[in-house]
């Protein structure tokens, strides 16, 4: 063992200590492949990036103002900062030592399969995609109030976890998380196209955004445990297991306010009640999961209910 890994080995960084085990276990540098890296991003999170676009871009279709550029500008935003989240999550966890204590998936920077300084700039580079595709769509619109509100969504993506005291640590993740995936997203895709205001859009923000805020819920509640230890103060540790359980269901079933109160005049809104297909038996695993196994899979599917019922709310506002 060189004195590189002696000192890795007793660093006070959790990062750095995870990687220099794992160059003794593997005898040598541990290989990485792109495999690893689409772990990283986390590609069971995108449905929430891309629901409150779709559902957005529903709304600018019915008053008339849909533009195929802005909404794919609108979903480069959404996308390239959902991944940038995650590897930025995947950094500031790795080295607070929280992934120490974790279940699921191991994470790039907490085992050690990655240096902590090349993930983070893995989220660097998504941040940068995002911006980019953000000031592209300020261009074609004109709107360029859209850079402030820009930064203020890279700013809150990266102290969710990362900074010295993040948000996500003290109980507001799913407050931004309803914020920023719910009512951002949406409104903001639908303001980029048009200068129309119609309460439709807010009441289609809220009901992506309680999906959002539903998926972070389930992934909190499976992690009580494991973030107790870790000294992660998230929501569901603060109001306990049962309760965060039934915030969830809370949570996957109030949206359905938003077709029972359109459904008259927008018919396509029966085709959004065929969510419940998806949320009912995720409302029960919940509600009775006894490991952390059964909590994985009601993340994919809430996850997969946000995706329909955002991209089926926007056709029904648009037809």
């Amino acid at each position: 063992m060189n004195a590189a890994t002696r000192d890795g080995r007793k660093s006070g960084n959790p990062a750095k200590r995870a990687a220099a085990t794992m160059q003794v276990r593997t005898s040598g540098s541990p290989t990485i492949t792109w495999r690893n890296w689409v772990a990283g991003a986390r590609l069971r999170t995108l449905p929430l990036a891309v629901a409150p676009v779709a559902a957005g871009a529903g709304i600018a279709h019915m008053v008339q103002a849909f533009s195929w550029p802005l909404t794919l500008l609108a979903l480069g935003v959404a996308v390239f900062l959902q991944v940038g989240v995650n590897f930025a999550n995947d950094y500031s966890d790795g080295i607070r030592g929280t992934d120490e204590f974790r279940v699921g998936p191991a994470r790039l920077t907490g085992s050690g399969l990655v240096d902590p300084k090349r993930v983070l700039a893995t989220a660097l580079v998504f941040f940068a995609l995002a911006a980019a595709c953000g000031l592209v769509a300020v261009l074609l619109s004109g709107r360029w109030w859209f850079l402030a509100l820009g930064a203020v969504a890279i700013v809150a993506a990266w102290f969710y976890t990362g900074g010295k005291r993040p948000y996500g640590y003290a109980g507001l993740g799913e407050v931004v998380v309803f914020i920023f995936f719910g009512l951002v997203a949406t409104v903001g895709t639908t303001w980029l196209q048009t200068d129309v205001q119609t309460q439709e859009v807010w009441w289609a923000g809220a009901g992506v955004g309680l999906f959002a805020v539903a998926v972070l819920i389930a992934n909190n509640t499976r992690d009580i445990a494991t973030d107790r230890l870790a000294g992660k103060h998230t929501l569901s540790v603060r109001v306990g297991d049962r309760a965060s359980r039934i915030l969830y269901v809370v949570c996957v079933l109030l949206p359905f306010a938003v077709p029972a109160l359109y459904g008259a005049v927008h018919p396509g809104m029966l085709l959004v009640w065929l969510v419940l297909i998806i949320v009912i038996p995720s409302c029960v695993i919940t509600l009775w999961a006894r490991t952390a196994r059964e909590l994985i899979i009601v993340l994919g599917l809430t996850s997969l209910a946000a995706l329909a019922y955002g991209v089926l709310l926007g056709i029904a506002f648009a037809f």
